[in-house]
């Protein structure tokens, strides 16, 4: 069926509620794109991605071939909160349950593999969409119901108007602990997808276009003003597109930080930074970036190991006096619930699920910060030595 502009507000809400629907309740995710991906392209998917991430689901990306340099930034982005990108979409053996199309005209543009191919043809795969070009010889990929398929300046514009949606639902976002959607990282990528592919508002035509364009770009002006700098305004868009990606560009020296002081206890591959290498951090980078690389260093250091992973770090004492701690289960490794550890280390202000938790503790609770730490790694590394092999 050629694809058409989304006729009623019913229906497009409705269309949402259901990909929102499919976000809680499925849990392992493909993202793919168009054959050579463009920037709207790349930008849709990384944004995408970004919000399952937030929902604690298993998330990956598969380009088909590697990118220009270009885009790096954004692929940056995806490392920096464990969001996997593959360049070959044939070396994976995820049991996906649903499939995710960005900006993608029809089924023929599909980045192909084998793997993918079979994946595309297997009716018990939900498909969701999300594309801006309708009519000429377009057709729809998605499954019915679950094609967020319209007029817009971008299928960036699209995964933001999701975002807004989901920035609205507060019992939602307070059951998986998420303050905002919209990170800087989130409003990087939708940017990116929108000026790329309207080149900076040079192509828009319609009145439709130019009003979601500005609106947008209002919107996500306010945002960085209010959360990352908060004596700047910016008068264009392009100001507020370049200071993103110099504020972007922080986290890798962040990452760099922590994973320079990754150790192992056998399986178990930890990081624990303490005051003076936060003082260190907090003077070059902000909450946010440390909140966002922690997740991803816990990932990787599971994964690594092969069983458990723990970072901890001070929080900044401007904000806080807590101990943060994360705690991450390889995806193999299936044998422990993590919410165990919460009960045997008797932790009330803690949570999460059985493969990942977070708990935070006052400072004056634990007067012997490594000491602490051994212990929850000897707490793991027993764990681990239940896994059967």
């Amino acid at each position: 069926m050629k694809k058409k502009a989304i006729e009623t507000i019913r229906e497009k809400n409705e269309i949402i509620e259901n990909i929102i629907d499919a976000m809680v309740t499925r849990r392992n995710f493909l993202v793919l794109g168009h054959e050579n991906p463009d920037e709207d392209c790349i930008a849709s998917m990384v944004a995408f991605s970004l919000l399952l991430s937030k929902f604690q689901k298993g998330v990956k990306i598969c380009l088909g071939k590697k990118v220009h340099e270009h885009y790096q930034y954004l692929l940056n982005i995806c490392k920096y909160n464990a969001i996997q990108v593959y360049d070959t979409c044939d070396t994976f053996a995820d049991d996906f349950d649903t499939i995710v199309i960005c900006d993608t005209p029809k089924p023929s543009m599909v980045e192909l593999s084998p793997r993918i191919k079979k994946l595309l043809g297997d009716s018990r795969i939900l498909k969701i969409e999300f594309d801006h070009h309708i009519g000429a010889d377009s057709r729809y990929i998605g499954d019915r119901g679950y094609c967020l398929v319209t007029e817009a300046t971008s299928a960036s514009e699209l995964v933001g108007h999701l975002a807004l949606k989901i920035r609205g639902k507060k019992e939602l976002l307070s059951e998986y602990q998420i303050e905002d959607p919209f990170t800087r990282n989130l409003v990087l990528a939708i940017l990116s997808g929108i000026i790329g592919d309207t080149n900076m508002g040079q192509f828009l035509k319609s009145r439709r276009e130019k009003r979601y364009y500005r609106l947008f770009s209002s919107m996500l002006n306010e945002m960085l003003a209010e959360t990352t700098v908060k004596e700047t305004n910016f008068k264009s868009i392009d100001e507020v597109y370049t200071e993103l990606q110099r504020l972007s560009g922080k986290e890798d020296t962040c990452f760099s930080y922590f994973n320079g002081k990754k150790q192992f206890s056998g399986s178990v591959g930890y990081v624990a930074l303490d005051e003076e290498d936060m003082s260190y951090l907090f003077s070059i980078c902000d909450e946010e970036t440390v909140v966002t690389v922690a997740r991803a260093i816990a990932n990787d250091l599971a994964e690594e190991g092969g069983t458990f992973s723990l970072v901890a770090y001070y929080d900044n004492p401007a904000q806080s006096d807590l101990i943060q701690f994360r705690v991450r289960r390889s995806q193999g490794f299936k044998a422990y619930d993590l919410r165990n550890l919460l009960h045997t280390f008797k932790i009330e202000n803690g949570g999460g699920h059985e493969g990942a938790i977070g708990f935070r503790i006052p400072r004056r609770l634990i007067p012997d910060y490594r000491g602490y730490v051994r212990e929850l790694i000897t707490g793991l590394g027993k764990a681990a030595g239940s896994r059967v092999v």
